[in-house]
């Protein structure tokens, strides 16, 4: 089986619930993708990708292809399957079944991955600021059917408060939404806002009812030796978080 370097979410799932996080080494893309970019909408090589996906299902040992998305930004959610013969439009997949594998790309935005405490559903939804600010988390966790507090979630590899800056617009649309996110945005010196994608996800979460939330505390965009960054470095790569089942024992 391949070696390649993963993050183990650190969430106590049921033993059938399984996930990673991948770092940007271990593939084959070259400059500026190098080399574990696993995105095929970001001009890297089609055969780069792919065989950089092939080596992801083998280290893995998936008994299927990831659901990709086409992430739109948006607040919808479909049901995982491999077998599309071109990726959804949507920012989130639910599965409630083995061999189905939810996925989500990112290189700054915050992935967020979730699973039931009985492990019979999982789902991963990709939330930067705007699709936050369109309601992802309430759309994937009522795609689940099940109430908050059946639920826990992980907050995967996104660019941290100290590096994120954004203008009046991302602060207004969020608080649009939600008058208590106002405690995510520190002014700076030049007038613009510091925003902290974590504070404003595990409100969201808590506020759905999800109370069970691990992961943040990483930088993408300061961590250039495992993340991309599309923030700092423009054309680049994407990171893959995804999340399935096995047949229970």
């Amino acid at each position: 089986m391949p070696k390649l370097p993963f993050i183990q979410p650190n969430w106590p799932a049921p033993p059938n619930v399984h996930a990673a996080s991948t770092l940007r080494s271990g593939g084959v893309s070259r400059e500026p993708y190098d080399t574990f970019n696993l995105a095929a909408h970001v001009c890297d090589e089609t055969q780069a990708v792919g065989e950089n996906r092939r080596l992801l299902k083998a280290a893995l040992r998936l008994s299927a292809e990831p659901s990709w998305l086409e992430q739109i930004h948006g607040d919808t959610v479909v049901e995982a399957s491999p077998a599309q013969a071109r990726p959804p439009r949507a920012d989130a997949s639910v599965a409630r079944s083995a061999g189905r594998v939810c996925a989500i790309l990112t290189a700054d935005c915050l992935p967020v991955l979730f699973c039931s405490r009985d492990g019979d559903r999982v789902a991963a939804a990709h939330a930067g600021w705007r699709g936050l600010a369109a309601g992802i988390l309430d759309t994937t966790v009522g795609s689940l059917g099940l109430p908050g507090s059946e639920l826990m979630a992980w907050l995967g590899p996104a660019i941290s408060q100290r590096a994120y800056e954004v203008g009046d617009d991302v602060r207004i649309a969020m608080l649009a939404r939600d008058s208590g996110f106002a405690s995510a945005f520190a002014p700076n010196a030049r007038g613009r806002w510091q925003c902290d994608l974590y504070q404003l996800a595990r409100r969201n979460l808590m506020q759905l009812g999800v109370q069970a939330i691990y992961g943040g505390g990483y930088c993408t965009y300061d961590d250039a030796d495992r993340f991309y960054s599309f923030r700092r470095d423009g054309q680049c790569g994407r990171m893959a978080t995804l999340v399935w089942m096995t047949e229970s024992h």
